[in-house]
């Protein structure tokens, strides 16, 4: 009777998540707590487009960044669980000729063992549920099983009750790739491990949010994406070019020409104006657009004149977005960029940023403590003990004006 307990507030647990609003979040909880319960390092969620007779990965958790993937309806293991109907168990993926190296058909993660269940809806198949690397060495048993069968199928259920429907709108082209990157400081009590192996994509004109807690590393990993701080271990690639071991001639032309910065300070120099602020910028790098035009796209050719001490927090976060812009970046890094702002002031940010990439002028990578920001993102990443605990795609982002925290 206690195993069977077990199983049963494990089930009530994930019922009470999936009740959530936001229908990406409510599913992202849900898989987490059903990777913990049944003892597995990741996992993927993928849900057939009926339409294209294509099978997407829409979630992944633990330390995988596995979403944006499709696969024809039929083909891979993943195609054939959703075809047949039937449960598959990999217990030796290393030594298993359906992956090649060891490596995932799909994903090319390193795959020790997989289990791939069905998710049915009124005996259709409508996606399925990927469960990699069983940390426990014995089988899964009666009862993860049954927690597995009974996941699936809620899901199935609210993916219909709640209309989730998924567009393919992330671009693949990636700018940048993160491998098995940590990071180690060292000080007097000993060495902090605060990045323990993250894997990440960014990719072309899109929103990414990485939410988690104060001290998880969400600064250090915007730090290194910002070539600011480096990694201790792992390798980084933009657009295909290996990029672990810079030089500072290297490092300090990628700043310059192809990063982005917005901080939750502002850092605009008190003795030039908004224009001048602009201007400075846009004189040291490769590529700038025009600075009046800068100003002009977040609002403030009125205000080109003004000292930042002569405009509010707001006026001076558009001036930081309008510097981040003027460079002509690959990439956007914002840092907590409505944290010292009201809520309506905030918005208008939100809104900035959300032009940004509905223009694609460039890729957005914003941390946040504000998870109701995490709703306009196009993907969300959770960092928990520095490393990655979900990635999940938002199939329809919320326009920033609709936003409310």
């Amino acid at each position: 009777m206690a195993i069977q307990g077990n199983v049963i507030k494990v089930l009530w647990n994930i019922m009470q998540m999936l009740e959530e609003e936001q229908i990406e979040d409510a599913l992202t909880e849900a898989f987490e707590a059903l990777s913990d319960a049944v003892h597995t390092s990741s996992g993927i969620m993928w849900i057939k487009d009926s339409q294209t007779r294509t099978l997407y990965s829409v979630i992944s958790t633990g330390d995988i960044d596995a979403t944006g993937y499709g696969i024809a309806y039929g083909k891979g293991i993943v195609g054939k669980v959703c075809e047949t109907g039937e449960m598959v168990y990999v217990k030796d993926g290393l030594n298993d000729d359906r992956f090649p190296g060891g490596k995932n058909e799909a994903t090319g993660i390193i795959t020790h063992n997989a289990l791939y269940y069905p998710m049915f809806l009124k005996s259709q198949v409508v996606g399925c549920v990927e469960l990699l690397n069983r940390t426990l060495i014995d089988d899964y048993s009666k009862d993860e099983i049954s927690i597995i069968h009974s996941f699936a199928g809620l899901c199935a259920m609210i993916i219909e009750e709640r209309g989730f429907s998924y567009s393919p709108s992330t671009n693949k082209n990636s700018v940048m790739t993160l491998r098995g990157i940590k990071k180690d400081f060292t000080t007097g009590a000993g060495v902090s491990h605060i990045l323990k192996g993250i894997d990440l994509d960014i990719y072309e004109k899109e929103l990414l949010v990485i939410l988690g807690e104060s001290g998880c590393g969400k600064s250090t990993l915007l730090n290194i994406i910002g070539g600011m701080d480096s990694p201790t271990e792992g390798k980084i690639t933009i657009d295909g070019r290996d990029f672990s071991h810079p030089t500072e001639k290297e490092l300090i032309k990628f700043r310059r020409d192809d990063i982005g910065f917005i901080f939750q300070a502002y850092n605009l120099m008190p003795n030039l104006t908004a224009l001048e602020n602009v201007k400075f910028i846009a004189e040291i790098c490769k590529n700038p657009r025009d600075s009046k035009n800068a100003l002009k796209m977040v609002g403030l050719a009125d205000r080109a004149n003004s000292y930042p001490s002569m405009m509010s927090g707001g006026q001076q976060q558009r001036v930081s977005i309008a510097r981040a812009i003027v460079k002509n970046p690959r990439i956007i890094l914002a840092d907590e960029p409505t944290a010292a702002l009201d809520f309506t002031t905030g918005q208008e940010v939100l809104k900035l940023i959300e032009s940004i990439i509905e223009e694609g002028l460039t890729s957005v990578v914003m941390v946040t403590h504000n998870v109701e920001i995490a709703k306009m993102a196009n993907r969300v990443v959770h960092l928990k003990n520095g490393k990655i605990s979900s990635i999940r795609i938002n199939s329809w982002p919320m326009h920033a004006a609709d936003l409310v925290w």
